[in-house]
């Protein structure tokens, strides 16, 4: 059995807990990522293949991303209320995901790879971007290690 496949049966336990502790965030959270994972799965059927750890760490990764993003348009729109209730929803998203890497530690990988590439202008960022991310891959949000590459790179 794979760590994904714990990863999964875990979240499953935690919804059995939520839906008897009657905890509605955690609940439709993890009701929404059970979906997600749920409709990946039946779409690689269709194209003969399985759930791989890789695609389920993609998908929480992307749910993770899309309520970030849905902080930052809340607070733009001076909806504090909504903005938290993201917040509370991405902690609980977090939990699933592997421990995430400090910012040091992502600009540590960045100048590795800018070292590897020969990397030396805002031209050479997508090849950056592109080595750092597979490395980084679910354990840094990728709009943060596009700000220290252009910070590093000079843009």
């Amino acid at each position: 059995m794979s760590e994904q496949q714990t990863l999964i049966e875990r979240m499953n336990a935690d919804f059995k807990i939520a839906l008897k502790s009657g905890d509605k965030t955690r609940l439709e959270t993890l009701r929404s990522l059970r979906a997600a994972l749920k409709d990946k799965e039946i779409a690689l059927r269709g194209k003969g293949k399985e759930l791989s750890d890789e695609e389920i760490l993609t998908t929480i990764t992307s749910a993770a991303k899309k309520r970030r993003e849905s902080i930052d348009e809340y607070i733009k729109a001076g909806r504090a209320d909504r903005a938290d209730e993201e917040r509370r929803e991405l902690d609980i998203i977090q939990e699933y995901l592997p421990a995430q890497f400090s910012s040091e530690e992502i600009e540590a990988k960045v100048q590795s790879v800018i070292e590897q590439t020969g990397a030396s202008s805002m031209k050479d960022m997508g090849k950056v971007m592109s080595a750092v991310m597979t490395e980084l891959k679910g354990r840094a949000d990728g709009k943060e290690v596009q700000d220290i590459v252009k910070r590093i790179l000079g843009g």
